[in-house]
């Protein structure tokens, strides 16, 4: 059986990200950002959306491991960050319903929503500037990179937050990132 821990990055929607995947009959629990990556068995890892990057503990040290990593929120801004992309204030904060269009509609986690969908998200702070290797797969009106994703490396954000009932098809995402996982 497929294994996918979500690392709890201390959101309000972690319990949320883990009942999607049990859900799609994933193994799947919430795992302390602070437990060393190296001592947990998964075949891919959600990065969860949370408040800020002051308390995301070891969560950087699952970028390193050769398994799927989906980061969702905060989650996309810490592989960004962590992989010298940038992160910025966004223009809007606070939750709202957005209309995201996908750019790749062959995307492995994304491209299946194409051509636009409407998502809920947060844009206290957004990603602004890619990493090396990463492709935008998603963009709105309010925010220039709704997603990224690099499939050589299993490195995959969302700034929205699939595993909330206002986004539609997010269940879609959540059985899009278990194929990934399956395939790699």
């Amino acid at each position: 059986m497929t294994r996918i821990v979500v690392i709890d990055l201390h959101g309000q929607f972690t319990h949320l990200e883990r009942r999607a995947l049990r859900d799609l009959g994933v193994d799947t629990e919430i795992i302390s950002a602070d437990a060393p990556a190296d001592e947990v068995d998964a075949d891919g890892v959600v990065l969860s959306g949370g408040p800020d990057m002051d308390r995301v503990g070891n969560a950087p040290d699952y970028l390193d491991r050769d398994i799927p990593v989906l980061g969702i929120c905060l989650g996309m801004q810490l592989i960004a960050s962590e992989l010298d992309g940038a992160v910025g204030a966004g223009d809007y904060g606070g939750y709202a319903d957005v209309d995201v269009e996908i750019t790749d509609d062959a995307d492995p986690l994304v491209g299946s929503l194409a051509p636009e969908t409407r998502v809920w998200a947060s844009h206290a702070d957004e990603v602004t500037a890619l990493p090396d290797g990463f492709a935008r797969t998603a963009t709105s009106d309010v925010c220039g990179i709704e997603a990224m994703s690099n499939p050589d490396a299993g490195l995959y954000g969302v700034q929205w937050h699939p595993e909330v009932a206002h986004t539609e098809r997010g269940e879609e995402v959540f059985e899009n990132f278990v194929a990934i996982c399956e395939s790699a």
